[in-house]
């Protein structure tokens, strides 16, 4: 089993789970224990983490593997 997994959420966030690092394009690091939600719709003030604003911004995408 993998130390860090990645999910996605309908209509939502990416789901990383584990003990890992988030670079920025600027190279500031966050580390993080447990688990990140990472926003996929664009627009969260709070970037690369998700701040809930894919609720008011009717973000919905369904993602399935194919």
């Amino acid at each position: 089993m993998p130390d860090v997994t990645v999910a996605t959420t309908d209509g939502g966030p990416y789901r990383v789970s584990g003990d890992f690092l988030i670079a920025d394009a600027d190279g500031n690091e966050f580390a993080v224990e447990g688990e990140a939600y990472l926003c996929r719709c664009g627009q969260s003030d709070d970037k690369p983490f998700c701040d809930g604003s894919h609720n008011s911004a009717n973000f919905d995408d369904e993602c399935r593997a194919k």
